[in-house]
C-alpha cells in the first residue's frame, strides 16, 4: 500500500475513536462520577406533589389537617382554619362566663415533614378598673352593692300604712324583710343578694327623694309571704304558693348619713361622661331595687365623706379589707 493512503487510513482511524470517547463520555458517565443526572434533579428539587409525575413513580402523600398553617421556608400553603372551642367551667357564687382561654394554631415546619403547635394569645379588649372589680363581686371576693328604695312618708293603702324609712329600720329590734317588691328586675335583683352585702337606703316618693344611709343584708332571699294575704297592700292574685314568684330578704341598719345626698345632686353626676352615668338606679328611676358598682358606691360614699367598713357586721369586715 502506498505511504500515502496509509496515512488517510490512519487519520480516519484516528478521528473515528475520538469521536466514539466524546459519545461515550456524553452518553454513559463513569462510574467514579457523583454528579446526579438532570431527572434526580428535577425529582430531589420538586413538591412532593408533582414528583411521582416526573419519575414515574408513585409518592404516598400524608393527609393534610385542616389547620391554619403559617409558611416558615417563604413556600406558601393552602389556608384554612381551625377553632378549638374552649369551656372551662369556674366554680363562682354569682356565676359570669369564663373568660377565654388562648387558642393554638398549627405551623408548618422547614421542609414540610412535620407539624408545630405555637400559641397564640386571643385578641382580647382589655379590662378596666370597673370591669376588675365587677368580676371579684361575681366571683364573691367581695361584698356586692345595691340601692333599695322605700317610702318614709305616709301613704294608706287598704288600710294600711305601707310608710318605712330608714329611722324605722333603726328602730327594729330584729332585721326586716324587704316586702312588697312586685317588678321581675327588682326581685331578680334580690334573687343575687348574698349575706354581707351592701345597700344605699334611698327615700323614695317624698318631696325630697335622695340617699339616706345604708344597710346590709343579713338574710338571703326567701318567699314573700305578703303576695298571699288578700289584706295585704301588696296582695297578688296571680300568685301561686306551688310556685312562688316573688321574694324578699331580710336587711339591718348600718348608719344614717347626717346629710342626704339628694337625687338632683347624683343626676349631677350621671350626665355624659359622668362617673355616675352608667349607675342602673339612675337610669331606670322606677326601679325599686337596682345594682351598684364598686366604683359608684364609694363614689357616693365620698359625696358624704362617710366610711361604713368600721360598721359592717365583724364576720364581713375581713373580706372588706383584704
Amino acid at each position: 500500500m502506498a505511504p500515502a493512503k496509509r496515512k488517510a487510513n490512519a487519520a480516519a482511524d484516528a478521528t473515528s475513536t475520538t469521536t466514539n470517547k466524546k459519545q461515550k463520555k456524553i452518553v454513559e458517565p463513569t462510574a467514579s462520577s457523583s454528579r446526579p443526572s438532570r431527572t434526580s434533579l428535577a425529582i430531589a428539587t420538586a413538591p412532593r406533589s408533582t414528583r411521582s409525575s416526573i419519575s414515574g413513580k408513585s409518592t404516598p402523600v400524608k393527609p393534610t389537617k385542616k389547620t391554619t398553617k403559617a409558611s416558615v421556608n417563604g413556600n406558601a400553603t393552602k389556608p384554612a382554619t381551625k377553632v378549638k372551642a374552649t369551656d372551662s367551667t369556674n366554680d363562682r357564687k354569682r356565676g359570669r362566663p369564663a373568660k377565654a382561654t388562648n387558642d393554638k394554631k398549627e405551623t408548618a415546619a422547614p421542609g414540610g415533614s412535620s407539624t408545630v403547635l405555637i400559641d397564640v394569645p386571643l385578641r382580647e379588649k382589655p379590662v378596666g378598673n370597673a370591669e376588675a372589680e365587677e368580676e371579684a363581686e361575681a366571683s364573691g371576693e367581695g361584698p356586692a352593692y345595691w340601692l333599695m328604695k322605700a317610702e318614709p312618708e305616709s301613704r294608706i293603702e287598704k288600710g294600711k300604712d305601707v310608710k318605712f324609712s330608714i329611722d324605722d329600720l333603726k328602730e327594729a329590734k330584729e332585721p326586716e324583710g324587704w316586702d312588697g317588691v312586685r317588678n321581675a328586675v327588682a326581685r331578680n335583683n334580690m334573687r343575687l343578694m348574698m349575706k354581707g352585702d351592701m345597700a344605699f337606703f334611698y327615700h323614695s316618693n317624698c318631696k325630697e327623694p335622695g340617699i339616706v344611709g345604708t344597710m346590709e343584708i343579713v338574710q338571703e332571699h326567701s318567699v314573700d309571704e305578703t303576695a298571699f294575704d288578700p289584706e295585704h297592700p301588696y296582695f297578688d292574685e296571680k300568685s301561686d304558693r306551688e310556685k312562688p314568684k316573688w321574694c324578699l330578704v331580710h336587711v339591718k341598719f348600718v348608719q344614717k348619713f347626717l346629710k342626704m345626698i339628694k337625687l338632683k345632686e347624683l343626676q349631677k353626676y350621671a350626665k355624659n361622661g359622668g362617673v355616675l352615668e352608667n349607675m342602673q338606679g339612675l337610669r331606670q328611676t322606677r326601679l325599686s331595687v337596682s345594682k351598684v358598682s364598686k366604683k359608684e358606691w364609694d363614689f357616693i360614699m365620698g359625696l358624704n365623706d362617710v366610711d361604713d367598713t368600721a360598721a359592717m357586721s365583724a364576720a364581713h369586715q375581713p373580706n372588706m379589707l383584704a
